[in-house]
């Protein structure tokens, strides 16, 4: 056994170019896992300077100066967020607190409803289960329960530690990032071998990717979100911005973002309309809205940056997300990307690359017999 383990290493690690490769993936997902919250401010302003490189770039294109042009980047960016925060999360933070208000009401709708439809079909669902389903929500959705966490949420968020340090270090940050790139990239080189092409190949092909990608991701967030808060608002449905904000997250998380968020949406509309012409319109609606993405706007944003089987993609928000929350869940593509473009860049054994050679010249003979 050991020396089929010791032929096996030899065989795929003999390559120095492969050992430098695993040693800065090994070495970046150890710094993100120990010290991803320590690190957190420094990782946040990573991701937007690498975002706002591309307006930097070409204001450079432009002729103007980095210093400048990196400056301007960022207070139109802080500019936008700022607009975001005082006229977006206020109203946002209204509707989910009288969400939570509300919920004991909608609870007793839904429970009268429930009731009434087994008393009309008693065979299904007998009345006992459904005392021991309402004991159970009960527990779970207690008024006092959600006010203490209400105030738990508002003592974290509101903590003036936490604010000032993203407020104020983060756009720092970003500037610096933007500002001093180029000396920022050649000092780091210092602490990577220099025996590093492989990872330099790795890291070229996934360069436009992941920028493709998170561009991409925020188009849509953007979009959906906007369409499905006009259609709640159309509808005249409660909560329309709770929810469109809601809907526009949710693609966040391929394929489950969508379902989660469903349901909510479906309550909301139960309790304000029942079995309706408008609660059929509203899901008929949604439904369109959530086709379109899939269907349409996915294909035209992602069509150069995602080449990943769905069970792949699946597979790597559960293991992202659950390594690293939030960002894990919004990097999953990236990250599975990463994986797929180091494995077809890892150096193949003679035989390896023979076969592949061979399926190739098979694949394009069958194609061209085809044509």
């Amino acid at each position: 056994m050991l020396s089929l383990l010791n032929k096996w290493y030899k065989a795929r690690f003999s390559d120095p170019q492969a050992v430098t490769l695993v040693m800065i993936i090994i070495g970046l997902a150890l710094i993100l896992y120990f010290a991803g919250g320590l690190l957190a401010p420094l990782l946040v302003a990573l991701v937007l300077a690498f975002l706002l490189e591309w307006p930097v770039a070409q204001m450079l294109r432009l002729g103007m100066n980095r210093s400048t042009a990196a400056s301007l980047v960022l207070v139109l960016f802080v500019g936008l967020m700022l607009l975001i925060v005082l006229v977006l999360m206020p109203s946002i933070w209204r509707q989910g607190l009288a969400l939570i208000s509300d919920l004991p009401s909608m609870i007793d709708k839904g429970l009268i409803t429930a009731q009434g439809y087994i008393n009309q079909y008693p065979q299904f669902i007998a009345a006992d289960q459904l005392d021991s389903m309402v004991n159970q929500l009960k527990k779970m959705l207690d008024t006092q329960h959600l006010l203490d966490f209400g105030k738990q949420l508002i003592g974290y968020s509101a903590s003036l530690l936490v604010l000032m340090v993203y407020a104020i270090l983060v756009p720092l940050l970003v500037f610096f990032f933007l500002k001093d790139k180029d000396s920022l990239i050649k000092g780091s080189k210092r602490f990577i071998p220099t025996n590093r092409d492989l990872a330099r190949k790795v890291w070229y092909e996934m360069h436009q990717q992941i920028f493709n990608y998170i561009r991409g991701k925020i188009i849509e967030i953007v979009i959906i979100g906007v369409v499905s808060y006009l259609f709640f608002a159309i509808m005249d449905l409660r909560y329309a911005a709770l929810l469109g904000v809601l809907t526009g997250l949710s693609v966040l998380i391929p394929y489950v973002g969508a379902t989660l968020v469903t349901l909510p949406i479906a309550l909301v509309a139960f309790f304000q309309w029942g079995i309706s012409p408008e609660f059929g319109y509203l899901m008929l609606g949604y439904g369109i809205i959530q086709a379109l993405d899939g269907n349409l706007l996915v294909p035209i944003l992602f069509s150069d940056a995602v080449d990943l089987h769905p069970v792949f993609i699946i597979a790597a928000v559960l293991v992202f997300g659950g390594l690293w929350g939030v960002w894990g869940v919004f990097f999953a593509i990236p990250l599975a990307s990463l994986v797929k473009a180091v494995i077809n860049a890892w150096p193949q054994l003679p035989e390896e690359q023979s076969a592949q050679d061979q399926a190739q010249q098979q694949q394009s003979a069958e194609q061209q017999v085809s044509s």
